[in-house]
């Protein structure tokens, strides 16, 4: 397996880890009532670490599918080489840092995570021109 698909199935289980974490803030503040009915009651948004497990996760969300398609055209395609290799591991390794940073509520710190996690998609997608 190369070192970008490695990294993909990774981030697979970061994702799955995000929204267990997030579920189960879910859960603490909201009950077990709520997380398994239709949930048609409105609530409010999480609070506290909850919430902002649960917003970590829907930016994880956001960014992983540009992730998967780079990985994959490059894997299909491939373009396998230091560069895609970099990009590959500077995603996993960012997304695996935003989470504490964004718990920790660190700001400035966090947005530049998310950047370096950014410029790893931005780096398997020039491999692909």
């Amino acid at each position: 397996m190369t070192t970008e698909l490695c990294m993909l199935v990774w981030s697979v289980v970061l994702g799955l880890v995000q929204i267990a974490l997030a579920a189960t803030c879910s859960v603490g503040q909201r009950g077990l009532g709520w997380a398994a009915s239709a949930r048609d009651e409105v609530k409010p948004p999480l609070s506290g670490i909850g919430g902002r497990l649960d917003r970590a996760r829907a930016n994880f969300l956001e960014t992983f599918p540009l992730f998967v398609a780079v990985v994959l055209a490059a894997h299909l395609l491939q373009r396998h080489d230091n560069m895609t290799v970099l990009g590959a591991q500077l995603y996993f390794w960012a997304r695996l840092a935003y989470v504490p940073a964004y718990v920790a509520g660190i700001p400035y710190l966090r947005t530049l995570i998310w950047a370096a996690s950014v410029v790893g998609i931005v780096l398997v997608l020039a491999a692909l021109f």
